[in-house]
């Protein structure tokens, strides 16, 4: 496993500029063909959704970034992956995590996020500055102290969506059965 604080200090794998952006047609269904995307990491590095699909499913993490604290579900939600990795790992699943919110102060807070955090190397944590692939996928909550509805898709090595959860609320998210359960590996 790698430590994620010096990922971030050595690559700069903390905050992204969209390149591409789809327009949004609706939150991405099951059975939908995930539109393609592509984020930069602060070093200018490309990650690129039809890349990463190259090498396998992708589990797509949409958190709730900065909404002005760091979300304590956010952080959970990330360690359930994060202990299952091995398992999605026998996959050959790539994990991408999203951390989306106002440009201003958006490096930082990321690093605040990651700080401790331990990623294994098939996960990416990439940012959203302002909103551009949230909105893109229709996952812009639009309300005071919000930001984007906690999503999870799992997409398939062809591009296939075939697991979609979009929690309305801060709880209701993807459990790590139901992830598992869309590899194969539940």
């Amino acid at each position: 496993m790698n430590r994620l604080s010096p990922i971030a200090a050595s690559t700069g794998l903390v905050l992204g500029l969209m390149i591409t952006l789809p327009a949004s047609a609706g939150v991405p269904r099951v059975g939908d063909t995930a539109a393609d995307f592509t984020l930069k990491t602060p070093a200018g590095e490309p990650v690129r959704l039809a890349t990463l699909n190259e090498k396998g499913p992708v589990v797509l993490v949409v958190l709730r970034g900065w909404p002005g604290y760091q979300c304590p579900i956010c952080t959970k939600q990330v360690g359930e992956l994060v202990g299952k990795s091995k398992q999605m790992g026998e996959s050959k699943a790539q994990v991408l995590l999203v951390y989306p919110g106002p440009s201003d102060g958006l490096k930082a807070h990321a690093e605040e996020f990651a700080r401790g955090k331990s990623l294994p190397d098939n996960f990416t944590f990439v940012v959203d500055p302002d909103y551009a692939f949230t909105k893109s996928y229709d996952l812009r909550w639009d309300a005071p102290g919000e930001t984007a509805y906690p999503s999870t898709f799992v997409i398939d090595p062809q591009g296939k969506i075939v697991f979609a959860k979009t929690s309305r609320t801060h709880g209701g998210r993807a459990g790590i059965d139901e992830v598992l359960g869309a590899l194969g590996r539940k």
